[in-house]
């Protein structure tokens, strides 16, 4: 029978293990998807200690909130899909009872979208989460124009790189910041147009240097924390700030009267609106088609060491570079 990973305590790594269950059979509106692989993301580490925002129900939990596969039944009333049909898991809010670490996931076909030819299996498996919350950050909520100075905060991380991508592609100009000028050539290589490294430079002294003085039109706030307070001085009067993050964990103070526009922003506000889902799936296959857009790739598992590389992203050894898991 299929496999699928699930864990009934909250733990380490080793909490999860490997076991076999019958496929489930789709009902109206559903398709099911035989997975070919899966992304390894800091949520399914939440989930998986018990730490995550939202509960998980035990014993026998799933993870896994992205991958990619094929679609191996479809369901009544399901219309636009045939099996075989090469598809991207574009959101699965109930990932503890439909999560993608497993052979087989049955969701609704809503939460499907075809995936984008010239995608390799482990770069589609890990394109969805990070380029999904980047877009919805930038283009949805803070509207996002060329020409517009987007200052991103943890540039360096999987989200960050997308965002940077993204302002890329509608002809934005990124600014990264991170906290190691080290990664400074990196970042620049992953299309930053300027890098501020908060460890030799002031940012918001840094920022008016590179807009001329006005400071940045968008800020994606990717840690919140302290911090947050020199970026609102950072942005232009009228400017946006998006916060989108949690690297931070201490407490964030959003100050009154402040002239700047401030949006909370979680990714499932839009991943779950089928109209935007369409927005944000053409836009990644334009940007694919069109080179801009390409996920940066780790290291890559097979589902039988899903323990090592839960231990591997615990690591932090690739920073920026999502672990993939094939099936």
């Amino acid at each position: 029978m299929p496999r699928v990973v699930v864990f009934d305590e909250f733990g380490g790594p080793e909490v999860m293990h490997v076991v076999e269950e019958r496929v489930v059979e789709p009902a109206a509106g559903e398709v099911r998807v035989r997975i070919e692989a899966f992304a390894v993301n800091p949520l399914d580490q939440l989930m998986r200690s018990g730490t995550s925002p939202a509960p998980v129900p035990l014993p026998h939990a799933r993870l896994g909130v992205e991958g990619t596969g094929v679609i191996d039944a479809v369901g009544p009333e399901a219309t636009g899909l045939q099996i075989g049909d090469p598809v991207i898991l574009a959101a699965i809010p109930d990932a503890s009872v439909s999560g993608s670490y497993a052979e087989y996931t049955t969701v609704p076909a809503s939460r499907v979208v075809a995936r984008p030819a010239g995608l390799g299996i482990t770069e589609a498996a890990a394109i969805w989460v990070a380029y999904s919350t980047a877009y919805g950050a930038l283009i949805e909520k803070a509207r996002m124009r060329p020409g517009d100075h987007v200052l991103i905060t943890a540039a360096s991380g999987g989200v960050g790189r997308a965002a940077m991508q993204i302002a890329n592609q509608i002809g934005a100009v990124p600014i990264a910041v991170t906290r190691h000028t080290a990664k400074k050539d990196d970042l620049i290589a992953a299309g930053a147009a300027a890098v501020i490294a908060t460890d030799h430079v002031d940012v918001v002294e840094a920022v008016r240097q590179h807009t001329g003085g006005t400071g940045a039109d968008i800020v994606l706030d990717l840690v919140m924390g302290p911090g947050q307070q020199d970026l609102l001085k950072a942005a232009r009067p009228g400017g946006t700030l998006v916060a989108a993050g949690f690297l931070d964990p201490r407490p964030t103070s959003f100050p009154g009267g402040t002239p700047l526009t401030i949006f909370g922003y979680r990714s499932f506000e839009h991943t779950l609106d089928p109209v935007v889902v369409k927005r944000m799936a053409a836009f990644m296959n334009a940007g694919v088609r069109l080179g801009a857009l390409r996920p940066a790739i780790g290291k890559v598992f097979d589902l039988d060491d899903i323990v090592e590389a839960h231990r591997h992203l615990e690591k932090g050894l690739d920073a920026g570079k999502k672990i993939v898991v094939t099936v």
